[in-house]
């Protein structure tokens, strides 16, 4: 084979090389795009990148895949469906503290099912490779709770309503997912 051939010859094995990374990357932004749903999104907008959102999201679904997360028990259902059921009651007369019982409720099905659960951010962007459409009801939530108790009085009743609404949505999606 000539010079040309080679030279012929190496355009193409590149090109092909090209090609598969490219598809490699599509098929990978498309699989992070279907796990997390709206939080891809979120991600790249907060990031400013797309490979840097997509980087990310690797690492978190990478960190997410690593926990033995497992579905409650039956008991532990019930249990905390009545827990729920008590702080719901509670609201009415104490908002604030409801919320705060919400807050910990939430934590603790968390941790029962084996999430990590010291720090809020990680602790959204778990529940994020399982829940996309839910996490954030936990971020709106986690915010008005945060601001009630950084400048109490200014997140008014129906704020914390909406809140606890928020809480509600995590709860029966972590609670109910079998």
């Amino acid at each position: 084979m000539g010079t040309i051939g080679w030279i012929i010859l190496a355009i193409i094995i590149v090109a092909v090389i090209v090609a598969a990374a490219l598809a490699m990357h599509s098929r990978n932004r498309a699989r992070l795009q279907e796990r997390f749903g709206p939080e891809y999104d979120r991600e790249v907008a907060a990031r400013g990148s797309e490979r840097d959102a997509a980087r990310h999201l690797s690492d978190v679904a990478g960190r997410r895949d690593q926990l033995d997360i497992r579905p409650l028990d039956r008991s532990a259902r019930d249990r905390y469906t009545q827990r729920w059921e008590a702080v719901q009651s509670d609201f009415v007369d104490q908002p604030a503290g409801a919320l705060d019982e919400a807050d910990r409720l939430i934590t603790d099905v968390m941790r029962d099912r084996g999430y990590p659960v010291e720090d809020f951010g990680e602790r959204a962007e778990l529940v994020a490779a399982d829940h996309p459409q839910v996490v954030e009801h936990y971020r709106a939530a986690h915010a008005a709770r945060r601001d009630h108790h950084g400048s109490p009085g200014a997140v008014d009743t129906e704020e914390l309503r909406q809140a606890f609404v928020h809480y509600r949505a995590l709860f029966d999606e972590l609670v109910l997912d079998h």
